[in-house]
């Protein structure tokens, strides 16, 4: 394993996180944390598959 494919296996872990930290609101309501779990999910999805073409994956 190459250390750049360590780094940037790091990188996307830390973006994800990073997103769906952002996402998630930390003290709502449990019909409003189904929402906000689903526009989660998706911004994670694009992120990952902007990332993903980014790299050439």
């Amino acid at each position: 394993m190459k250390y750049s494919n360590f780094l940037r296996g790091m990188g996307m872990g830390i973006a994800v996180g990073a997103a769906v930290g952002a996402m998630v609101p930390t003290h709502r309501k449990h019909s409003v944390k189904r929402s906000s779990a689903a526009r989660a999910i998706k911004a994670v999805t694009d992120v990952m598959d902007n990332l993903s073409d980014a790299m050439g994956l």
